[in-house]
């Protein structure tokens, strides 16, 4: 079902047969994102993603998405922290079209400066927005908490300075040095031939930036104890987001992290769900989340709630984290963490799409391919005491770092309660 070929070019290409399924999906991935960005042109990745829709030599912008969007399919892209990617999916006997599209907005994008000026304007609407967002406010707040001085601490949207300086010199110049083939990888997956697909790739590759991978800036800092980050800002809730640093997504304990993170906040039967909402009713939602890039991670919980529960909240939010910590889960909580892991896993895999995001993004984070069930028998194999170990060894008052979108004007107390 899954095949690969590395291009004599550098740049790889990966599919999943799928002949059961009526659909394609093709995505060409970059191995680029904020992180790899001096702060001088922060957001400058994220302005690319949005560039290479606005026409090439030979299509308009409105040519590109009538080009997929007039045969039924769908096309998008997304910018992260290390990767950027742009996709399509349609019907499966059009893959052939989509990846046409796809390379022709990767490698023939105009960059004129009127383009440029519109879009440099749409992007600062889109800024806005998220500035108006405490949610999303408090996530770039807690980033720059969690890793200061440093381009994971900075938003991959970028911020209106570096936005207004960025030139068509800058576009231009950072897709030569950034955008090459060997950092690139074409992955489909549907009712597709990964031979038919890998001869049109082969031809279309030789126009490809010749290059090599570029390199980010690592992350090598250690924990320096409990931090607090505010926004004082006039919201009906205070947005809260409490993060502990953990571990990159080659060390093996990520599984055990991934059981935790279940079992503390990740659905409606995590223990923060049941005791913050269910128990005490303070907050309509509250969840966690896992992250793991190149070199570090972290477990960050979210929240909304009143500003004059906050000190509760966070104590009852910590009790939970105590109690992971001084004692492993039962043998239940741990099967029932398993088996919700590994049916999001098998659920993630129906669709083309999420088929070939999870292609794309495991080839590109890890150099290689994990067979599903090998990553089924790893996640099956972790033990409730590698859970506790884990809960002891990474969500220790140290690492621990709260931002705050808020009414409240003062800190006062919460780093005390952090580092109890």
């Amino acid at each position: 079902m899954y095949q690969q070929t590395l291009l004599p070019n550098g740049t790889r290409v990966v599919t999943a047969e799928m002949p059961h399924m009526a659909s394609v999906a093709v995505g060409i991935w970059v191995g680029v994102g904020g992180r790899h960005e001096p702060a001088s042109v922060n957001g400058i990745s994220h302005f690319i993603e949005h560039l290479l829709f606005k026409g090439t030599r030979t299509r308009s912008a409105a040519a590109i998405s009538q080009a997929v969007e007039g045969v039924g399919g769908y096309l998008n892209a997304f910018t992260d922290e290390e990767h950027t990617c742009f996709y399509a999916r349609a019907h499966a006997d059009r893959w052939p079209d989509l990846l046409e599209v796809l390379v022709d907005m990767f490698l023939n994008s105009r960059f004129a400066p009127a383009d440029i000026a519109r879009e440099r304007d749409v992007i600062l609407e889109e800024l806005a927005m998220y500035r108006d967002q405490p949610a999303e406010l408090v996530h770039d707040l807690l980033n720059a908490t969690q890793f200061p001085r440093h381009p994971l601490g900075r938003p991959v949207i970028g911020t209106r300075a570096t936005l207004q300086r960025l030139r068509r010199a800058d576009f231009l110049r950072y897709m030569d040095s950034h955008y090459t083939a060997p950092a690139t990888l074409i992955a489909a997956a549907g009712n597709l031939k990964h031979s038919d697909l890998v001869r049109r790739a082969r031809l279309h590759s030789r126009t490809f930036r010749p290059g090599v991978v570029a390199p980010f800036e690592p992350w090598t800092a250690k924990p320096a104890g409990p931090s607090v980050r505010m926004k004082v800002k006039d919201v009906e809730q205070t947005n809260l987001e409490l993060g502990m640093r953990t571990v990159s997504r080659h060390d093996p304990r990520r599984h055990a992290l991934r059981i935790l993170n279940v079992i503390l906040g990740e659905n409606m039967s995590s223990r923060l769900f049941q005791t913050i909402r269910e128990h005490h009713g303070l907050t309509y939602n509250i969840h966690s989340a896992l992250t793991a890039w190149a070199d570090t991670g972290d477990i960050v919980i979210s929240a909304g709630l009143d500003a004059a529960d906050l000190e509760k909240t966070l104590r009852l939010v910590l009790r939970e984290v105590q109690r992971l910590q001084e004692r492993a889960p039962s043998a239940a909580e741990l099967r029932r963490a398993k088996d919700y892991v590994l049916g999001q896993f098998d659920l993630s895999l129906e669709s083309t799409e999420n088929h070939m995001m999870w292609l794309g993004e495991h080839w590109l984070n890890h150099g290689a391919f994990t067979p599903p069930d090998e990553v089924r028998r790893m996640v099956a194999g972790v033990t409730a005491s590698q859970v506790n170990h884990a809960a002891r060894e990474f969500l220790g008052p140290e690492s621990r770092s709260l931002a705050l979108v808020s009414t409240r004007t003062s800190d006062r107390g919460l780093a005390r309660i952090l580092a109890n």
